[in-house]
This record gives structure tokens, sequence and C-alpha cells, in this order.
């Protein structure tokens, strides 16, 4: 089913997202952890790409097993980053085969080793470039984007962030996943931003919890920065290990969940980070059973 039909039909979705792992074995036990979640209800999942593309083979392979051994709506990342325009259109033509219909058009982070995005020679520049291409080759495909609640590490200037994800929309982007966030102000202030903009299409806003000191500092560097609030970060700190940070990062993402379900939020896209304690404990502390009694 596509995502876009998905948001039509329930007044909230649920998604969740996973990485492809590097080895065999630990893809099988990903597919474990899917079937553990299944129980919950999401509206679908989606497989994310490695940074510079590097797993870009494990992606495909994931949401195909996922396509295959599930019946769930599974959503790939594709991303703009070493990659030509043909290998993009031999791989959306593979997906096209295999009944998957739904992507979410990145441009990508560049390669470890490589400080800055280099367009690929004969590729795409940026993610409006993709969606476009996406949408005039393969029309029946639904297309997301990504937002970024609490700005783009690369667009300093906060209205021209906005009027390139404009661009991304006006080329045809049917939905929006955010960034993750900790503090929902941030995600409240970018929707109104986007609306002043002329966005209409759903956003859908990403959570993860924390569930390591490590992790948390290793979130700040990877989203770019992402900004943590000091009560997150006492509350951090007062804790004796990993076990009780864990904890704490539930309960704060549970606590964002339920404030985002109050004020009619579109969707929601877990980061579980290949692990299903967090969404479960989540789930656990809302109340509830499965999606259906969130929707």
């Amino acid at each position: 089913m596509l995502v876009k039909d998905l948001l039509k039909s329930h007044k909230t979705t649920f998604s969740f997202e996973f990485f492809p792992p590097k080895e065999d074995a630990a893809a099988d036990r990903l597919l474990n952890t899917i079937s553990n979640l299944m129980p919950l209800g999401p509206s679908y999942v989606s497989v994310t790409y490695g940074a510079g593309g590097t797993t870009r083979d494990r992606t495909h392979d994931l949401v195909l097993r996922i396509k295959e051994q599930t019946d769930i709506t599974v959503v790939s990342h594709l991303t703009c980053v070493g990659s030509t325009r043909s290998e993009i259109h031999g791989i959306l033509e593979k997906y096209r085969a295999a009944g998957i219909e739904n992507i979410l058009a990145l441009r990508g982070d560049p390669p470890k080793d490589q400080k800055d995005f280099v367009e690929p020679a004969d590729g795409f520049g940026y993610a409006a470039d993709l969606v476009a291409y996406i949408k005039k080759h393969f029309p029946e495909m639904c297309v997301g984007v990504a937002g970024f609640p609490e700005g783009h590490p690369g667009t300093p200037n906060r209205l021209q962030e906005i009027d390139y994800l404009k661009e991304k929309v006006d080329a045809g982007a049917d939905y929006i996943v955010t960034q993750l966030f900790f503090n929902n102000s941030d995600f409240y202030d970018y929707c109104e931003r986007c609306e002043l903009a002329g966005i209409t299409v759903p956003n859908i806003a990403g959570i993860m919890p924390v569930s390591t000191k490590q992790g948390l500092i290793r979130t700040a560097e990877l989203a770019g920065g992402a900004r943590i609030p000091a009560r997150l970060l006492k509350a951090v700190y007062r804790a004796e290990d990993d076990t009780y940070v864990e904890k704490v990062g539930i309960h704060w993402a549970t606590e964002q969940i339920r404030d985002l379900i109050d004020n009619d939020v579109r969707g929601i896209q877990f980061f579980t980070l290949n692990s299903s304690l967090a969404t479960q404990e989540i789930y656990n502390s809302l109340g509830v059973r499965d999606s259906t009694q969130l929707r």
C-alpha cells in the first residue's frame, strides 16, 4: 500500500525504521526483531542507507526480504550518493518488479573520508532532483523526503532551509519524515513554518529513545548537532548506568509521543536502532497493545 494512502486512511500513522546489518547472521536476527514488533500493528516500516551509500545492496536485500516474508508495507531509502542516474533507474526498476512502491528520497551523507557531498558524475545533486526523476519515470510510486525541525546542518539560513524543503515537495514529494528531535516545540515551530511556506503534505515526526550515554553523544553528532534539552541531560547524567539511561530515554520518548498524539500529529516514526525493546516499552507506557488504539 502507498504511504500517502495510509496517511489518508489513519488520523496518525506509526512506523518503524531499521538499518541493514553488515552481516548475514545479524540480518536474520533483525527479521526476528521485526517479527516481534509486528503485533504492535505498525502502518509501515522503512529501511535506511548507510552513509555514502555503503549499505546499498544490503538495503535492497532487506527490503525485498521484508516484502517477501511479511505483509507489512515497506519503504526503501534511496540516496543520490555514489550512484549514476542509470544505476538509480535500475534499482527502481527492480523495486517496481518486486512490488516495492514506496521510496524515501534523500541526498544522503557523504562517505566518512569525504568532508562534503560531491555530486556523482551523471547523478543527482539534490534530493529534489531525485524526487522529480522518480515521479517522471515511476509515477505510480509514493515518495517521501526528509525534514529538519532543528534545521539542516548544511543550511544555517532557516528561511532558505524551508525553501529547499518546498522545492522537494513541489517536485512531487507525497510526505515528509523529520530528523529526530527531543523538544516538541521545535517540531511544532517547524510545522508552522511549513504552513507559512505553503507546504501542505503530511509531516511525520521522527522519535528516537536514548539508550546509552555514549549513544546520546553520538546521536547529537550524527544529527548535525541535535539540541539536547537540559532536563534530558540532567536525567541521563543522574542515571547510574546505561540500564537506567534506557529507562530515562523510554520515559522521555513516551512523553514526546503522548504530546504529539494529543496535538494530532499526522505520523510518528520510531527510529528503533534495530531493537524492539524500547518501542515495546513505549507502547506499554502509553497503555496500549497496538497502534490501532492510538489512531
